[in-house]
């Protein structure tokens, strides 16, 4: 059965930071693709973060390049994301996400290249991150 359970979430200041884990099983990690998103009510869940497990190529969206890095930890089958200078409109729940293929999928939209939620096959159940002024 595979399991993601996310971890690390909480309520930070402004310009604070925060280290989200994904812990995984279930599932070949060596040779899969996890990435991380968040969505707020109302909205459609967002793509920011993604790592192949096999080769280690990543993807960021534009929205949190230069804050947010991801790292794999292959002994322990997790992901983490770190956050920095984290911000409000940050808030959000955060989930990760599988794709059993090691391979980050994203496109070209509107000139931004975005990474879709439709990519993943499995989901955890998420934490909530909170970041107040």
């Amino acid at each position: 059965e595979v399991q993601l359970v996310e971890s690390g979430g909480g309520l930070v200041q402004a310009g604070g930071s925060l280290r989200l884990s994904c812990a995984t099983s279930g599932f070949n990690f060596a040779d899969s693709a996890i990435g991380w998103f968040r969505q707020v009510p109302g909205k459609e869940r967002e793509g920011l973060s993604c790592i192949s497990t096999s080769d280690g190529s990543t993807y960021f969206a534009d929205s949190v390049k230069g804050r947010f890095t991801i790292s794999k930890d292959n002994a322990n089958y997790t992901v983490y994301l770190q956050m920095n200078n984290l911000k409000p409109e940050d808030t959000a729940f955060y989930y990760c996400g599988v794709r059993l293929e090691a391979v980050c999928l994203s496109t070209i939209v509107a000139g931004t290249n975005r990474m879709s939620h439709h990519g993943m096959d499995y989901w955890g159940q998420g934490t909530q991150v909170t970041i107040s002024t």
